[in-house]
């Protein structure tokens, strides 16, 4: 049994993938969204199959949530415009706040780490990630806003990318009344949000290029199991994947590519759907100094992941990553719906990414104020994760 955002879905046996009208061979590198959805599903059927899943992924979730220790609920929700986006609208941001923040109301210059919740683009809230803001809260004293990003296929590609860089844009410009540091700004995610804490400082990187945005520096990535690649076939993801059987079933991933992979020509090679796809030149100029790189060993999206994160640290990109696979779980594993305790090994996993974090924004802090020159901290790259059989 696998969960995908918490919802429970069973493993099945790994059956040759049914090549729906319109689409390539499941073995044939895709270009374009119709290559790897066929003949485009009608919206409105979408929209009722993903309103279905959403109804169990609440459930799931909320199960999640009961297990000790508990998550905590946001502090306070602010409803901000999207301006990136050519569908307009609005879009809110949860915010989760440390103790000394809520004690000291004069404190200032809080670091901001910024997220984005997973579930294909299709599925999900900005609370799932709740647990991981509680740890982000306690061990690196910075202010947690999560993004309730519109959700495809009611806005498929690249909705989610824009409302994401649209977020750190508000925090950037709105820094000073909320109190926070914007040169200390870190981006993290899971899954598809994963994706997202890639893809929105490439989106926003963009933006900046033709628009007068206040200074600021986005410092570090967090991205957990991310999607990286979509001119990788399903088929071919779960052909390489160390147990086939563990990883999403068709019936999710096939809804998810169909929402949000729209419209039919949509160029599966686009850095902000695809950022390994990315030039080597677009990533070094955009990407923070610093990625904290997270995969699952049975996860379809492994090798990927784990390409992507090598490519990054070495040159010309040269970023510091930090990479760790963790062993004997599957796509999503942190987030099971266990009401008694938390899925294994996430609390320990959580603090150890928290406090690479913290040691960032320390580091950061330390050279901003006294010799205002870049940051550059020693490059860690985990290509064999230690054994951590000894779960929670």
């Amino acid at each position: 049994m696998q969960t995908v955002e918490g919802i429970p879905v069973p493993t099945t046996k790994s059956n040759p993938e049914k090549v729906l009208e319109g689409q390539v061979s499941p073995y044939q590198k895709p270009k374009k969204a119709k290559d790897k959805t066929g003949a485009p599903p009608s919206r409105f059927s979408l929209r009722m199959t993903a309103g279905w899943w959403r109804s169990l992924q609440c459930v799931g979730m909320g199960l999640h949530f009961l297990a000790s220790p508990r998550p905590p609920n946001p502090d306070f929700v602010k409803y901000i415009p999207s301006t990136l986006a050519s569908k307009k609208g609005q879009f809110s941001l949860q915010f989760y706040l440390p103790e000394g923040y809520k004690k000291d109301p004069s404190s200032d210059k809080w670091p901001v780490v910024v997220n984005f919740h997973g579930g294909g683009f299709t599925l999900g809230s900005a609370t799932d990630d709740a647990r991981f803001a509680r740890v982000v809260l306690e061990k690196c004293h910075a202010v947690f806003i999560s993004v309730d990003y519109r959700l495809a296929p009611e806005f498929p590609f690249p909705t989610a990318v824009d409302d994401g860089a649209d977020a750190i844009l508000y925090i950037i410009e709105n820094a000073a009344k909320l109190r926070l540091d914007c040169n200390r700004i870190a981006t993290s995610g899971f899954s598809a949000g994963g994706n997202i804490a890639i893809t929105a400082p490439i989106r926003l990187f963009e933006h900046c290029k033709t628009a007068k945005v206040p200074e600021h520096r986005i410092i570090a990535i967090a991205t957990w199991y991310p999607i990286t690649d979509y001119t990788l076939s399903r088929a071919e993801r779960r052909a390489l994947a160390l147990r086939p059987e563990a990883t999403l079933p068709p019936t999710l991933t096939n809804l998810f590519d169909a929402s949000y992979l729209f419209p039919p020509d949509l160029n599966l090679s686009h850095p902000w759907l695809s950022p390994s796809q990315a030039s080597d030149e677009m990533l070094k100029e955009s990407i923070p100094p610093n990625v904290i790189f997270y995969t699952c060993e049975w996860d379809m999206l492994l090798h990927e992941g784990e390409e992507l994160a090598h490519r990054l640290q070495q040159e010309p990109i040269s970023k510091n990553v930090y990479y760790t696979m963790v062993t004997g779980v599957a796509h999503g594993w942190d987030k099971g719906p266990n009401p008694v305790k938390p899925p294994p090994k996430c609390e320990k996993l959580y603090a150890e990414c928290c406090k690479t974090l913290k040691s960032i924004f320390e580091e950061d802090e330390t050279h901003s104020s006294i010799l205002h020159i870049p940051l550059k901290l020693p490059q860690i790259l985990h290509s064999k994760p230690k054994d951590e059989s000894d779960g929670e």
